[in-house]
């Protein structure tokens, strides 16, 4: 799978490639492609719950009421920033194995996207990629919260 965490938003695929920088649409195209090759809908999200364990936890100092998530049953916490090129990154962390893994999913796709980008795009990834399909209502509402936070976090930084 692609790493859309690293700057630029894509690791280069192979060694002594350059980053690139891609779009929204294009994460979100090459994330469908290489999901699509796998067509069970409980081995796609274990491969994303197998990604999100090796990302770092947030340290105890950012798991504060201040960065919790309104609106998700399982405890999440996330923490956005603007990087040096004025680009959203953000990192999480949750209590829930499954919604952990979602949510660094949604991190990572929306990190290195400029805030006017993130604004300016209503994409789902988790929808598009058939993830939130299997979810409990209560999970979608939680993950919509998570995508309402980094929209929200976007909408200040543009307006700052």
């Amino acid at each position: 799978m692609p790493d859309f965490s690293r700057p630029g938003g894509l690791a280069p695929s192979r060694p002594g490639a350059t980053l690139l920088r891609v779009t929204l649409a294009e994460k979100l195209s090459q994330l469908t492609e290489e999901l699509a090759l796998i067509d069970d809908p409980q081995e796609r999200l274990a491969v994303v719950v197998d990604r999100a364990k090796k990302l770092p936890p947030l340290a105890p100092a950012e798991r504060t009421d201040a960065h919790r998530v309104r609106g998700c049953v399982s405890l999440v916490h996330l923490v956005g920033e603007i990087d040096a090129a004025g680009r959203c990154r953000f990192r999480c962390d949750a209590d829930s194995p499954l919604v952990r893994s979602l949510v660094a999913l949604l991190c990572e796709f929306f990190s290195g996207a400029t805030p006017a980008e993130i604004v300016a795009n209503d994409a789902d990834p988790l929808e598009t990629l058939g993830l939130a399909r299997h979810l409990s209502p209560t999970r979608r509402n939680g993950l919509a919260s998570t995508r309402a936070t980094i929209r929200a976090f976007a909408e200040r930084a543009v307006h700052s």
